[in-house]
């Protein structure tokens, strides 16, 4: 009885949980569009209102909503007229005081993570923490810089360690590149691997066939 027990728990544990999350978000982004509604119906005139309460009661209309503004906000973004207006209200928002430390803190942050240039989060490793002899495993952010990376002499990398089975939390390390030791595997799986508290182990890469000797000519 306890082993089908099991069998049904590995089953139904992924699926309810993979469910739960998706309609959390979908919550979220629902709520949000209500909310843009009744903020819009403070402008508009009252004959706009029942058709703004009968977008309320639609479901997953919000996550639509979003990624078409999301799609037409990045092809605004790439043209030329898009990219002046945005920096015209870069350099409005870093007018304001409080603002401006919020938005560029977050722009730098979102700017590294996301640039198909950069080589944040593109790389998983091995790193001895807290303490010598215990490995964990973690993700090359760059490499130190400011006035951390002037004190430091040598080549330095800079990792972030997350914690299990939260890996938005985490730790902040700069260590030699010589204590890291480079994984094979991708990012995507040393993340599970690290949410699955060390379970879900991702499988070693089978290394590339030798190439067969070439008869004598």
């Amino acid at each position: 009885m306890k082993k089908y027990l099991i069998a049904g728990l590995l089953v139904w544990l992924p699926l309810t949980i993979t469910v739960w999350v998706l309609t959390s978000v979908l919550g979220v982004l629902d709520g949000l569009f209500a909310w843009l509604l009744s903020a819009s119906q403070a402008v508009l005139p009252a004959s706009a209102h029942t058709p703004l309460e009968m977008l309320k009661r639609i479901p997953g209309l919000g996550v639509v909503v979003m990624l078409v503004g999301l799609l037409l906000t990045g092809v605004f973004a790439t043209n030329i007229a898009g990219q002046w207006a945005l920096r015209q209200g870069a350099r409005l928002l870093h007018q304001i005081p409080i603002v401006k430390s919020i938005y560029s803190s977050v722009k730098q942050v979102s700017d590294t993570l996301f640039s198909s240039s950069g080589n944040a989060f593109r790389e998983a490793v091995l790193v001895q923490y807290p303490r010598a002899g215990s490995w964990t495993i973690a993700f090359v952010t760059g490499k130190p810089g400011g006035e951390a990376g002037v004190h430091l002499v040598g080549d330095y990398l800079s990792l972030y360690v997350p914690t299990t089975p939260n890996p938005t939390s985490g730790f902040f390390l700069m260590v030699p590149r010589a204590d890291v030791i480079a994984l094979d595997m991708s990012v995507d799986e040393a993340l599970k691997y690290v949410i699955s508290m060390g379970v879900v182990a991702p499988a070693i890469a089978k290394p590339a066939p030798s190439p067969l000797p070439q008869p004598p000519a």
